[in-house]
Parts: C-alpha cells; sequence; structure tokens
C-alpha cells in the first residue's frame, strides 16, 4: 500500500525559499515520483518529476532554475527546494507516486498525498 505524507508548506514573502517534504511508503526505487500543485479557481500543473531509479529530473518552465526536486532514498523522501518564490507559485502542492516511466513527466500518477499549502505574499 503506498502512503505520502508531505510537510514543509506555510507562508512566505516573495524572494523567499521553502522545502517541502514527501515521506513515501510502498514505493520502489523503480517508481516515478512528482510534485504538482493546484491554484484556486486552476488546473493541477505538473512542478517537477524525478526517476527514482536514474535520478532523471524535468520541472515545469515556470519553475526551471528556481524549484529543484531531489531524493534521499535512505528515508525514501522526495524534497522540492522552492526559491525565489512568487505570489504566483501560491497554491496546493501535493506529491505523487507513479508506475516506472522512461519519462516521469508523462505517466499517469496513480498516489496521491493530501497536500501542503504553500502562500507566497508580494
Amino acid at each position: 500500500q503506498v502512503q505520502l505524507v508531505e510537510s514543509g508548506g506555510g507562508s512566505v514573502q516573495a524572494g523567499g525559499s521553502l522545502r517541502l517534504s514527501c515521506a513515501a511508503s510502498g514505493v520502489t526505487w523503480r517508481n516515478c515520483m512528482g510534485w504538482f500543485r493546484q491554484a484556486p479557481g486552476k488546473e493541477r500543473e505538473g512542478v517537477a518529476h524525478i526517476n527514482r531509479s536514474n535520478r532523471i529530473t524535468t520541472y515545469a518552465d515556470s519553475v526551471k532554475g528556481r524549484f529543484t526536486i531531489s531524493q534521499d532514498n535512505a528515508k525514501n523522501t522526495i524534497y522540492l527546494q522552492m526559491s525565489s518564490l512568487q505570489p504566483e507559485d501560491t497554491a496546493l502542492y501535493y506529491c505523487a507516486a507513479g508506475p516506472y516511466g522512461s519519462d516521469c513527466a508523462r505517466i499517469t500518477y496513480a498516489y496521491w498525498g493530501q497536500g501542503t499549502q504553500v502562500t507566497v505574499s508580494s
């Protein structure tokens, strides 16, 4: 059984940083994992993805150069380091896990955490 628990959200001023964590259980080293976000009135969008087996990462254009996804296999945890945050980054951020795929940005994610809120004020 896959369980994903996010933490690390909060409120920050524009230009600030936050690190989100996702503690995963029931996820293997072959799984794709990713961070998604959904702002009020908007569709959910993929933010960053990581292939746990080869560590290849992909990012949405809107966060490239500002966000970094990483993993700690010993802790079975993935992270999203967010820097230079802007008000448009305000959203509920979700961690997700999916099957193995050569492009983790294109697979269908089957397992989702409960989300953690990130609010950036100007």
